[in-house]
């Protein structure tokens, strides 16, 4: 019976156990056999509450962005578009997600306490940041594996999601806030119904009030902010779980082709709205061996474009016009530096950014200089 087991596992293939069937490599690592996939009410329910939630700290940031003003104007965090920058930066490192922050952006912008330039900058910032969870989910899943070059895997796809995310949206922000600056969006007018807006007020407006009246209305901002990490929460466990283990042990056909990983990049993110989790998909199908790390990169390029979509609907829903352009301004500029360089010198960014990344993985001293600097670079630009 043993004899038999190690063989299914040598040869990749599946071991019977009494009542169920588990695939081997699930077995070695005592995962359990699937994801547990939710009943389509508990869904459901896991979608109102999400929208509820989401709409309702865009609420309470709005109006906490009002009583900001005075604690904001001038200080290190907002005197200038690099402060603004270094803080969504700073932000989504620490919330370890990009789309509060982005979020935050939008409210405050909305409220008067930063400008459209500098809402453009913290919005960009706060898609440098986001793809640290992906290192950090990479770390921790790496320590599983007992061999150096299986934990450099997962590790090495948060280095190269951080290095591919800056090598398009520091030159596209340049780009973007020239642009943004000369007026070249302020023809856009995306705006949402009034019928809208008055019943998203009457549902959620109350909660506004009756903070107010305990507390004060600074508090407001922090409260919609976690109530906005709760809502991202939510939705994501409305979603179906993306395993790759049922691939088996193969690498995935097309995974080396550059224009589906994109499609792909873009399907996923647009489906989890949100860069964080698509981009962490990659690290367990990345060190199971069904997609070479080699082969992210147009993946990684279609999730930065995509996770802008939850930004956009954030800026309708509260009515900004400014936030609106802001948005379309990143999207469009990304969007088009993306596709440029896909199409033009994709073979060379993929030598380079992996030369990079062996060069951050060859020590872990070298990681953790790395890692600093992520830190570091935003605090700087805060400073200035």
């Amino acid at each position: 019976m043993l004899e038999g087991q190690r063989s299914a596992e040598v040869s990749g293939g599946d071991t019977v156990v009494p009542g169920r069937e588990l695939p081997a490599e699930r077995i070695a690592a005592n995962e359990p056999s699937e994801s547990v996939e939710r009943p389509w009410p508990a869904r459901v329910a896991y979608g109102i509450v999400g929208l509820a939630l989401f709409v309702s700290a865009l609420g309470l940031m709005k109006a906490g962005a009002a009583d900001l003003i005075g604690v904001l104007s001038g200080s290190a965090l907002t005197d200038n578009a690099w402060s603004t920058l270094g803080l969504g930066w700073l932000g989504s490192c620490l919330v370890l997600s990009g789309s509060p922050v982005a979020a935050s952006a939008l409210t405050l912008l909305d409220g008067g306490a930063i400008s459209r330039t500098q809402a453009f900058t913290m919005l960009v910032g706060s898609r440098l940041g986001a793809s640290f969870v992906v290192l950090v989910v990479g770390v921790i899943y790496s320590l599983r594996n007992k061999s150096q070059g299986q934990r450099r895997a997962p590790v090495s796809i948060g280095v190269l999601s951080l290095m591919m995310t800056a090598v398009i949206y520091l030159p596209g922000a340049a780009i973007g806030y020239w642009l943004l600056e000369r007026g070249s969006f302020d023809s856009v007018d995306i705006g949402t119904s009034p019928g809208l807006t008055s019943m998203t007020d009457a549902a959620f407006g109350w909660m506004a009030d009756t903070i107010k009246s305990v507390a004060p209305g600074w508090t407001l901002f922090p409260i919609g902010l976690l109530l906005l990490l709760a809502g991202f929460n939510a939705i994501d466990r409305m979603l179906p779980s993306l395993e790759g283990s049922d691939v088996g042990g193969r690498e995935i056909e097309w995974s080396a082709r550059l224009w589906p990983m994109f499609l792909a990049g873009c399907a996923v993110t647009l489906m989890t709205l949100s860069v964080s989790v698509s981009l962490t998909l990659l690290v367990p199908l990345v060190a199971k061996g069904h997609v070479r790390r080699s082969n992210t990169l147009p993946y990684i390029a279609g999730a930065n474009i995509t996770t802008l979509a939850d930004t956009l609907v954030a800026a309708i829903l509260l009515g900004n016009q400014d936030g609106v352009r802001v948005v379309v301004a990143v999207t469009l500029v990304v969007s088009a530096l993306t596709m440029l360089v896909l199409s033009t010198s994709y073979p060379w960014l993929r030598r380079m950014l992996l030369a990079a990344a062996r060069a951050v993985l060859a020590s872990n001293r070298r990681l953790a200089t790395f890692a600093g600097v992520l830190f570091l670079i935003p605090i700087v630009l805060i400073a200035i």
